[in-house]
């Protein structure tokens, strides 16, 4: 043992002459650099703003906070190209608008989860609720169930009938939303039709519906707001509070409807027929849902219509008296599948390939979030042919894969027949130099107009005389 511990003294006292115990460990780093270059540069970097010794990320993420989500992942997109690295909430975040990239994400049961604030979630009552926001996989696929079965089957047979009644009963009542220049706000009444649709199909019970659409309107402010604010904003009380507010009526309203439809339930002696609320009151009584889980999935029923369909629509009818040619074919062929291939042209997908087997070459970690931006993929349009018609190259307004919408076909059977029922009985004309491009438009959670300015969302409704192939007089635009 003393012989051994004279050697090792020797062997130190040797590195010591030459050095090499010191440097030993500045060449351990060296080479751990080295490598390090290495497989960075072994790697395509992903375009994007840069660190700036961590300024880059505060500038991208306040960039998000004052333009929206919409607008500012265009900028970027428009900047740096078609798949770009950015900072949310100190995150590093990828912003796609190349069609494959998003189509292989969206497909793809790696990419189920969304990201959002906790706190925001919280605030509007979707952190682990519902279906829209739901990252609790297991819960979310729970909650899907419900929604799938009030979307499909029955409900969607009875959705047409249902839809052209709701239409009808609006415009039979169309003075009220007149004013005095004899123009209607086109977008209150798609959505006052659109809650009426809504609670015809899934809950079925008599409601307010201005009043209604007033806190949902509050409330998907709120939810714009809130989304991917940082901690610091949800303790600042006097800017949070009248956010939380808005959030807590749309709750407390939809608490009280499902308690008022439960009572109904209670008092029928036979129930004959089921809906959507009833279906989630039963889940309740055997325990397999809470009453929160209860009064989110009917609040996300129901605000789902007037929040995206109804703008949806306005923009279709902007466009149709932009081509008052496609508007006398449709009026002359209201029946047939006509106004099905307007909606699908209005919503073409860039003419490209969709399929991919990743997401471009770049290496992207375990926890990065994704953000599709799909307006910016639309702008390819400009340089894609799009004169064939390829079915496959449609655009898919509701996405697709895991988290595609749950209610995409009967969304389209609703817009169609509104369209058909509207177009039937009046021709719709704009106020002067109204157009898509004219209109002020805000791009956060999803893409509208602004409402600030009722004067571009207002239009005269002039009826139908007569309803013959040989019809073809448009009234021009007001001038």
């Amino acid at each position: 043992l003393k012989m051994d511990l004279q050697n090792l003294d020797s062997i130190k006292a040797a590195l010591e002459e030459t050095g090499f115990g010191v440097n030993a460990p500045l060449l351990l780093l060296l080479v751990l650099i080295l490598l390090t270059v290495y497989k960075r540069r072994a790697k395509s970097v992903l375009p994007g703003p840069s660190w700036l010794l961590g300024l880059g990320p505060i500038l991208s993420y306040g960039r998000f906070l004052w333009m929206g989500i919409g607008t500012a992942s265009n900028y970027y997109n428009e900047r740096y190209g078609d798949m770009t690295r950015v900072w949310i909430q100190g995150e590093e975040t990828l912003i796609l608008s190349k069609a494959s990239a998003v189509y292989h994400v969206l497909k793809s049961s790696n990419y189920i989860a969304r990201f959002g604030s906790k706190r925001g979630l919280q605030c509007i009552g979707m952190h682990e609720q519902g279906v829209i926001f739901n990252s609790n996989i297991l819960h979310w696929k729970r909650m899907r169930a419900y929604f799938a079965k009030a979307l499909t089957g029955p409900g969607l047979q009875r959705t047409v009938g249902v839809s052209v009644s709701a239409t009808n009963k609006h415009l039979d009542v169309l003075h009220d939303l007149t004013d005095s220049s004899g123009h209607v706000n086109v977008l209150d009444l798609l959505r006052c039709i659109m809650v009426d649709i809504s609670n015809r199909l899934f809950l079925r019970i008599p409601i307010n519906e201005k009043e209604l659409l007033q806190k949902i309107h509050k409330y998907f402010d709120t939810w714009q707001t809130v989304l991917i604010q940082p901690d610091i904003f949800f303790r600042l009380d006097w800017v949070y509070r009248k956010y939380r507010q808005s959030a807590k009526e749309l709750q407390e309203e939809m608490g009280n409807l499902v308690e008022q439809k439960r009572k109904v339930i209670n008092a029928m002696e036979k129930l004959d027929e089921t809906d959507f609320a009833t279906e989630l009151l039963f889940a309740q009584d055997h325990g397999e849902l809470s009453m929160d889980d209860v009064r989110q999935c009917v609040l996300e029923m129901v605000i789902a219509a007037p929040d995206t369909l109804s703008i949806s629509v306005f923009f279709m009818l902007v466009l149709l008296k932009q081509n008052p040619a496609v508007e006398q074919r449709m009026v002359q062929e209201i029946q047939t599948v006509l106004e099905k291939r307007f909606i699908k042209i209005a919503l073409r997908y860039p003419v490209n390939s969709i399929y991919a087997a990743g997401v471009g070459i770049f290496s992207v970690s375990k926890s990065c979030a994704h953000f599709h931006s799909l307006i910016s993929s639309q702008t390819q349009l400009q340089r894609a042919l799009c004169s064939s018609q390829v079915p496959s190259r449609f655009f898919q307004p509701f996405g697709c894969g895991p988290r595609s919408c749950v209610g995409k076909h009967i969304a389209m059977v609703m817009m169609k027949g509104i369209l058909v029922t509207l177009l039937s009985r009046y021709t719709v004309c704009p106020r002067s130099g109204c157009t898509v491009s004219t209109i002020e438009q805000n791009n956060n959670l999803s893409q509208q107009p602004v409402e600030t300015d009722p004067y571009n969302l207002s239009m005269r409704f002039i009826p139908r005389t007569e309803l013959h192939p040989h019809h073809t007089t448009q009234p021009e635009q007001e001038q």
